[in-house]
């Protein structure tokens, strides 16, 4: 199989790993939705933004660092899984220890044994970390797809059966917890390697000076994300804080299917040609078009159909999360953008840039949550979308001189796609205003709206809808060749 065929054969499995198990998750969010109230949503996620910030430690730096080097053999592997589980370990009594004082900065008790049981997916992540590098070092990515679609499924079985039950928030954990635990389990059967009986503290030392910069980066990054959730928690109530999460979550669930998909695979691939700045540029340049072509329109549809959706899917009891989704759905939009830049810089070995970028970038966006933050959910929201807004210009600034392609030519690649999903938006929308009950309302919208894009793609001779079609036919007759 030739390299083009390799990487869209990956493309293509981590896309259905990603896919069918946010297509899970969906269906399972929405039954959770209509038979929980958005309090106990947001009881859990207060805990979740602590975790999160944590499995910071354990899920970036040292994996990417493996990923990064050329030639990672056994020696590297090994000695990166034994320092994260000894890590990991330190981190969980930390958290264990802390509980009771994270309880009292949300002012609820509760909290505390939440904290200490969703605290053990630091654990689980722990000992999958390094596995998860190596597949995606040895382009391996069927593997992810058995078993994130083998923890969804498990999860979602479980946390509905204890909703419907009467568990209530800990229906919800024990969704959480059991998904990362499946998950692990399976990779550990399923993936050739396991660690050796070695450990090199001069490996682990030259590793870490890669690696430290994106995990402080990383790390400044996933506090900025979770300060929001953090802030509206001890602010406003646990309703506030359900509706900002459900509003993230749908453009999230979506955007993270995809990008998540191309950047796990890209990111190796970027490697492998960082000594050819010709190459990288290209393939920047493919990802940041073929991204925003598949990302741009999706989020144009579902920020028009958002209000039907929701009432017609969660009840409207969860009508106060529309705003905020359609905000999201625009943030979203340019992620394909952040995502190939910021893999040509770490492929290219400049993490001390990346450093830089995020440390600019999250002193930017602190500054406007400190002045919106005292005049509600809703502005506070508006703050984030202008912060990343922000954030596209400053990811693509080094690339003008690492590649020679500058912002602005990374916009008028993005254009037509953009033009285009925004006239499909501004035809589809409309439908939401004639009083049509929301199963007919959305039966008419979404193939009206996949029939607008494909047919406007065809006629303007996009070449990123061009592209995918020769991708697809070329790795069909392989499959039937073979």
């Amino acid at each position: 199989m030739d390299k083009r065929s390799k990487v869209f054969s990956n493309l293509i499995w981590r896309f259905f790993e990603r896919g069918g198990s946010q297509l899970v998750s969906f269906a399972v969010s929405i039954v959770l939705a209509r038979i929980l109230d958005p309090a106990t949503y947001g009881t859990v996620s207060k805990v979740l933004v602590i975790t999160a910030v944590m499995l910071v430690f354990v899920d970036s730096g040292m994996a990417n660092a493996l990923i990064q080097k050329k030639d990672p053999d056994d020696l590297d592997f090994s000695s990166v899984f034994y320092f994260n589980i000894c890590f990991c370990l330190v981190l969980y009594v930390l958290l264990f220890f802390t509980a009771p004082w994270i309880a009292v900065l949300y002012k609820d008790t509760g909290l505390t044994p939440l904290v200490r049981v969703l605290g053990l997916t630091l654990i689980f992540s722990g000992l999958k970390n390094v596995q998860q590098a190596y597949v995606s070092k040895t382009m391996q990515f069927r593997r992810f797809f058995f078993a994130t679609l083998g923890g969804t499924l498990f999860s979602a079985v479980l946390g509905i059966t204890m909703a419907y039950r009467g568990f209530g928030v800990w229906a919800l954990v024990a969704q959480q917890i059991s998904n990362v635990a499946v998950n692990t389990a399976i990779l550990w059967f399923t993936v050739g390697w396991k660690p050796k009986r070695m450990f090199s503290w001069q490996r682990l030392t030259g590793l870490l000076q890669y690696g430290w910069k994106l995990l402080v980066a990383s790390l400044i990054d996933q506090v900025y994300i979770k300060i929001y959730p953090l802030v509206i928690g001890i602010r406003y109530t646990s309703e506030d804080i359900a509706f900002y999460e459900k509003g993230m979550n749908w453009p999230n669930l979506i955007v993270e299917n995809i990008n998540n998909s191309m950047d796990s695979v890209l990111l190796p691939v970027l490697s492998a040609e960082q000594d050819q700045k010709d190459r990288v540029r290209e393939m920047t340049r493919r990802a940041i078009k073929t991204g925003t072509y598949i990302i741009m329109p999706l989020m144009a549809g579902l920020a028009a159909c958002a209000t039907p959706l929701v009432r017609l899917l969660m009840t409207e009891k969860w009508l106060p999360s529309v705003p905020y989704l359609q905000i999201f759905c625009i943030i979203y939009a340019f992620f394909p953008l952040h995502t190939a830049n910021l893999n040509a810089i770490k492929a290219m070995g400049r993490s001390d840039i990346f450093l830089i970028l995020e440390i600019v970038k999250r002193g930017l966006e602190l500054v406007i949550l400190l002045i919106t933050m005292r005049y509600g959910v809703f502005a506070m929201v508006i703050g984030l979308l202008l912060s990343e807004l922000a954030s596209q210009g400053i990811n693509a600034f080094p690339n003008r001189k690492l590649l020679d392609y500058p912002y602005w030519q990374q916009l008028k690649d993005m254009l037509p796609a953009i033009l285009l999903s925004l006239a499909m938006a501004a035809v589809v929308y409309p439908i939401c205003l004639l009083g049509f009950p929301d199963w007919l309302t959305l039966l008419i919208q979404i193939p009206l709206g996949v029939l607008i894009y494909v047919l406007g793609s065809k006629i303007l001779k996009l070449e990123s809808f061009t592209y995918l079609l020769s991708a697809a036919k070329t790795m069909l007759n392989k499959r039937k060749a073979g």
